[in-house]
């Protein structure tokens, strides 16, 4: 069967360390890349090129040679991406990542990643939040269709906007090739670089961007609360803070102030190869946001076995459903909800790592893939 619909994807705006939105990027154009109902062309920079190439060898990789800053980006989505999109015949254009070609007679779809600049919008500098509320609203005005990852994020769109087009909820997936219960090598790599000495008794891990809708400093000061119920011989497990440098000056302060020192240990930004025994071999992995457009990081530890302790915060409990435990924002309440689960039965443990592998395993590429096609349609009818 002929590809009937060409879809140019620009994935020139993922940014070079790929967190959510780089995952979102590998998940989804290998399955749409295979789908016969479109052909797919993908932009994207040269430090994406070989990923791409290598994932989605069915697609029509395109990189422009001139877009290496951000102002230099914006630039040449205005203007040359149009005249690309009429050079391949395209019929929809998907852009990934908020921001799109305002003058264009081909139909658009944007993905709206979340609308914590709207809910939340004290977790965002000024400037990031008066450039993404524009494009956002500029999208919901704009767009043909608009591609969301939970129905958390599009109730959210409606509540802030008047213009309401067509929302296509697309639930990200879990690749189970690289996020999976972990073996004895993982294992070995996660002790290694967690330290011999704090991975004596275990560890517990938040995994994320250090940035304040994680609520990092939170979690640190339950920690450090649960530190002082406890004696020196008690055999607490090391929290290990794990994840790119952000902008929450607060983290640092946190940590210094817990009073067992050497207790946390700042693992930096970790190769994906080495999170699954960090996942899956921690006694507990928290992550403690005050808000989530979908929740990547609960969905990619869930599949690697772990026991997860998270907020209701927006999406986080579509995600999570009944196989993780849930906790407050607050200091005091996580600190509650961590200790309950570092006693609780080897049982109840058990059950919520195998409840957790069970419902990841529903999250799937393919199915946001579909989502994705249903969503090209509508904007090219």
């Amino acid at each position: 069967m002929s590809k009937s619909l060409t879809v140019l994807l620009d994935a020139t705006a993922i940014p070079r360390n790929r967190g959510g939105v780089g995952r979102y990027l590998e998940g989804i154009v290998p399955p749409l890349s295979r789908d016969d109902a479109i052909r797919l062309i993908v932009v994207c920079q040269q430090h994406d090129a070989s990923l791409v190439t290598t994932v989605a060898p069915g697609a029509t990789v395109i990189v422009p040679t001139w877009i290496r800053t951000r102002p230099l980006r914006l630039i040449w989505e205005q203007l040359s991406l149009p005249r690309l999109a009429r050079r391949h015949n395209v019929q929809v254009i998907h852009s990934p990542h908020y921001t799109f070609p305002l003058f264009t007679r081909r139909p658009r779809i944007v993905t709206l990643h979340d609308a914590t600049f709207f809910s939340h919008p004290e977790l965002h500098g000024r400037l990031k939040r008066i450039f993404f509320r524009t494009w956002t609203r500029a999208a919901l005005h704009k767009a043909a269709a608009i591609i969301v990852p939970s129905r958390a994020t599009a109730d959210e769109l409606n509540r802030y906007s008047r213009r309401r087009p067509a929302v296509f909820v697309a639930h990200h997936g879990v690749d189970s090739t690289a996020f999976h219960t972990p073996d004895a090598r993982e294992s070995d790599e996660a002790r290694a670089i967690v330290g011999a000495a704090a991975a004596a008794n275990g560890w517990l891990l938040f995994l994320g961007t250090l940035e304040p809708r994680k609520n990092v400093s939170a979690l640190v000061r339950a920690y450090s609360a649960i530190a002082t119920r406890h004696s020196p011989t008690d055999a607490l497990p090391a929290l290990v803070v794990a994840g790119a440098a952000g902008w929450d000056p607060t983290i640092d302060d946190a940590i210094a102030s817990v009073r067992a020192p050497g207790s946390v240990v700042q693992a930096g930004y970790v190769d994906r190869a080495a999170l699954p025994g960090l996942l899956g071999d921690a006694d507990v992995v928290i992550y403690p946001s005050l808000g989530e457009g979908f929740g990547l990081p609960v969905l990619e530890a869930m599949a690697c076995g772990a026991v997860v302790l998270t907020t209701r915060e927006l999406a986080l409990p579509e995600v999570g459903g009944d196989a993780v435990s849930y906790t407050g924002t607050s200091s005091p309440e996580i600190a509650d909800a961590l200790e309950a689960l570092l006693v609780a039965s080897p049982e109840k443990r058990s059950n919520l790592r195998t409840r957790a592998i069970a419902r990841a395993g529903i999250f799937t590429w393919q199915a946001s893939a579909h989502e994705h096609v249903r969503a090209y349609r509508k904007a090219s009818l």
